[in-house]
């Protein structure tokens, strides 16, 4: 028996890791997709005329079980992977994306679909049904239904290429990240770091059976690095290996790749019809066309490159006086560190006894309940994939006692995973994701199970795992993500959750970063550890104020990653006669402030656009700040914890998909989100 074949039995229907097999995967995979296959062939064949039900919410939910493979599968390809997983994922890949193009291109199931959309009038939808329809339509469409069976043939191995050349750019990545390490045997090096860093250090050197203390490229080994280091040729000599991630031209170099992956793309796109591939993704955007991205993230550079400049003069003036006549991005962190230290007399090692982690999951718990009346209990009866995961039941609390003198009553919403640690198997980052969808079928409303996956430093024998002010930050914006996942309640698992339209797909996660700053809510849960004293007021201040530190240099950045995505994808054809290192420093010229090092460049590890789902949509975090610092102004106009704005909020975040994302904004605020709100907050 082949436990992912088959219905689980366990509780809420569960991942059931402790029984799955690396060998089961390969012959479920085959399994699953044979009987994917029977469900759309009864589609096909049904003698009945084609209508809504039968054929578009027919398919809304076939492959289910397959969709829940895959989902357990390639999770924990990023979150648990190991070579053996990253080998079957060579193999499912290919076949996955080959069922996926046999169902987009079959023609039968296209003429059914294509004769309910084109008679819709008939049916009287509701929206999310007439939403279903048009964006099943759009999506056979998109996927070349109309093409010929020849471009058919060459759509379908572009797909399989592309799906197989970004499995291996994340794998390059993460071997090229794991691969380096500095073995520190003198303590003078590290100087200037905070002991509770330099003891990670000695774990991670003892883990090695190595004496001393080994730095990483793993983001809570390399950040408090270059944060804190005193010795400049240590920080420099990070920094190069850093930038030097499947860019030194070894067997984890990825610069090929890219432009097999931007070449592909280009193809896809033109046999579909479109230009670039950036027209045939911002079509299925709110920004709709490069054009308007460009013009967005330009009309940002041009008022946030003078806040950047001098925030950079301020630092090069701290530098200046260590003697140092030209300053380097590698210096940046450290000075940076300075500067808010002098300014705020706030450094993250002072900060982080106040934030253990423990506390700071209470906290977004908390105010999850607060604004959604979400409850979590740990349990323990369902399967982990590993030991450092913890598993919680989410319910939605109902207050009866108003109309009735009864208790409160509750009902189950969700199960959440929560994974915070680094691991050798784990890739670097942040990021939320889903092992089941929610849906509503046969009258019954199949709930989600979500998951956190973070990489925060780990606990030690003496401490327990303490949180920078960014780590707090990040916990609540992937909580913001997992809380469009677990108040989903919509029909149809594919409009569910953040199955939303990419560029508002942040809005949830960067809207609840902004309680972090808040000085009544940081009250509440910013605890030293041992003494249980609350963190001074002063402090609190001083984090309010420092929200803005350093914005319009961390502004530029992010510009440009979103200009250089933005181009890579409208100006493929450029790469024939340039290195990506030059492309790179072509595009990012403008939001550049330290000089260029020709032996570094980003692009070979910039896995959210060339693994993840980010090409052609990086712009998409600044839109979505728009969005979110519009959503919180209008919170703060009625109070941070206003009952009425939060249940409108809640509105938008059970709707994914389901309708028009400007309609949905505007159901909630009342208008259409405003520059002006960002560039208020950031720059006042």
């Amino acid at each position: 028996m082949n436990i992912l074949t088959e219905n689980f039995t366990t509780l809420y229907q569960s991942a059931p890791f402790d029984q799955i097999k690396n060998e089961d995967y390969l012959p479920a995979f085959k399994e699953l997709i044979q009987k994917s296959e029977k469900e759309i062939d009864a589609i096909i064949n049904n003698n009945e005329e084609p209508a809504f039900e039968n054929t578009i919410e027919a398919l809304a939910f076939s492959g289910h079980q397959l969709d829940r493979a895959s989902n357990i599968f390639f999770n924990l390809n990023s979150a648990e992977t190991s070579d053996e997983l990253q080998q079957i994922a060579q193999e499912v890949s290919p076949i996955l994306t080959e069922y996926s193009s046999k169902i987009s291109q079959n023609e039968a199931l296209f003429n059914r679909i294509k004769k309910v959309y084109d008679q819709k009038e008939k049916y009287h939808l509701n929206e999310e049904q007439e939403m279903l329809l048009n964006e099943t339509y759009k999506g056979f469409v998109r996927s070349g239904a109309l093409l010929n069976e020849e471009d058919k043939e060459k759509l379908k191995k572009i797909s399989m290429d592309l799906s197989l050349k970004s499995l291996q750019f994340g794998q390059n990545v993460l071997a090229s990240t794991n691969a380096y390490f500095k073995h520190v045997t003198n303590k003078e090096d590290l100087a200037g770091i905070p002991e509770a860093i330099i003891d990670q250090y000695a774990e991670e050197a003892k883990e090695r059976n190595l004496e001393g203390w080994v730095v990483t490229l793993q983001y809570p080994s390399y950040i408090p690095f270059m944060t804190y280091a005193e010795n400049r040729d240590l920080r420099k000599e990070l920094a190069l290996a850093n930038g030097k991630k499947s860019f030194d031209g070894g067997e984890f170099d990825n610069q090929n790749l890219i432009k097999e992956l931007l070449n592909l793309k280009q193809q896809k796109a033109e046999l579909l019809g479109y230009a670039n591939y950036a027209d045939y993704v911002l079509e299925e955007r709110m920004a709709k066309s490069p054009t308007k991205v460009i013009d967005f993230l330009n009309e940002l550079l041009t008022k946030a490159k003078p806040y950047a400049e001098k925030e950079i003069e301020e630092l090069k003036a701290l530098a200046k006086a260590d003697g140092i006549d030209e300053m380097q991005g590698y210096d940046h962190a450290f000075y940076a560190e300075k500067l808010r230290k002098a300014k705020y007399d706030l450094n993250d090692e002072e900060l982080k006894p106040y934030f253990p982690l423990a506390q700071v999951q209470k906290a977004v718990f908390g105010l999850s309940k607060q604004l959604f009346g979400l409850t979590f209990e740990e349990r323990n009866d369902i399967p982990k994939y590993h030991e450092d995961v913890k598993v919680y039941e989410v319910k939605e609390v109902f207050d009866s006692a108003q109309t009735d003198n009864q208790e409160p009553s509750t009902n189950y919403k969700a199960l959440l995973y929560v994974d915070y640690f680094p691991r050798k198997g784990k890739r670097a980052g942040a990021w939320m994701t889903s092992y089941k969808n929610q849906y509503q079928k046969d009258g019954e409303n199949s709930r989600p199970h979500i998951s956190i996956v973070c990489n925060f430093s780990k606990p030690t024998k003496d401490t327990p795992s303490l949180l920078t002010f960014q780590e707090v930050t990040t916990l609540f914006h992937e909580f913001g993500h997992a809380l469009h996942g677990m108040l989903a309640n919509t029909q149809y698992p594919n409009l569910s959750g953040t199955s939303v339209k990419w560029d508002f797909v942040e809005l949830p996660s960067q809207f609840l970063e902004n309680f972090c700053y808040e000085p009544e809510f940081l009250k509440t849960f910013a605890k030293h550890y041992k003494t249980g004293e609350v963190l001074p007021d002063e402090k609190i201040e001083k984090i309010a104020q420092s929200k803005n530190f350093m914005e319009g240099y961390q502004t530029l950045r992010q510009l440009g990653f979103g200009i250089l995505d933005m181009n890579y994808h409208t100006k493929v054809g450029e790469l024939e006669n340039k290195s990506v290192k030059e492309f790179e420093d072509d595009y990012t010229k403008a939001t550049q402030l330290y000089p260029s090092n020709p032996e570094t460049a980003m692009s070979p590890s910039f896995s959210h656009i060339f693994q993840g789902g980010y090409s052609a949509g990086y712009y998409s975090y600044k839109w979505a700040e728009v969005l979110d610092a519009d959503a919180f102004q209008y919170f703060k106009e009625n109070g941070i914890f206003d009952p009425e704005t939060a249940t409108k909020f809640k509105v938008l975040l059970s709707s994914g998909g389901t309708k028009d994302p400007m309609e949905l904004y505007k159901s909630f605020r009342g208008t259409e989100p405003k520059v002006e709100s960002l560039l208020k907050r950031a720059f006042g």
